[in-house]
């Protein structure tokens, strides 16, 4: 499917953060280059908001990141880690960047999905349904198939690491080449 990118286009980027951070820490050993992300995601096109959903933990010691965020442009809404009885511990944000997204869309003509979460996909039905064309960033190898497909347009991170990653240890886009070789 073709999809119209034009400058007037006005964007809404949705980060689900935990999601970008474990897949590039599980993928590459490496941290996301969020401002990368965004640049990427967003083209030429006019930025309304960029939301980064985290979380914070009992130490305080994400509040550096949080601040290099928000230097970015990048507006930061937080939530604390929850453990539960047993030593569980739970750090959702799904339901605010889905209710976030849904408010906002009737102000955007394009959403775009930081996640490879496929939690996404009823969210990306419901508001391309509302008319805004949904766009998702995200490493493709850790990325749900459904929500791919549900897209408009999908950004695959893994195809270009050393653009989207700090401190990627793993050989970037040869290790990729090497691993799609392997598997032929």
């Amino acid at each position: 499917m073709t999809i119209v990118k034009h400058k007037e286009q006005r964007v809404g980027i949705f980060i689900d953060t935990q999601n970008l951070y474990h897949s590039a820490k599980n993928l590459y050993k490496a941290k996301v280059n969020f401002d990368a992300v965004v640049h990427a995601a967003l083209g030429e096109r006019k930025l309304v908001r960029a939301i980064s959903y985290v979380v914070t933990t009992e130490s305080g010691d994400e509040q550096a990141f949080f601040e290099a965020l928000q230097k970015i442009g990048i507006e930061t809404k937080t939530k604390d880690l929850q453990i539960f009885f047993g030593g569980a511990k739970k750090a959702d944000w799904d339901v605010g960047m889905a209710i976030d997204a849904i408010k906002m869309a009737p102000k955007l003509d394009v959403i775009v999905l930081a996640t490879g979460d496929g939690d996404f996909v009823p969210l990306v039905e419901y508001v391309r349904a509302q008319g805004c064309q949904v766009e998702v960033i995200s490493f493709g190898r850790s990325s749900s198939a459904r929500l791919i497909e549900s897209t408009d347009d999908f950004l695959d991170m893994d195809e270009d690491p050393d653009t989207f990653l700090i401190g990627n240890r793993s050989g970037g886009r040869k290790n990729i080449q090497k691993e799609k070789r392997n598997d032929e």
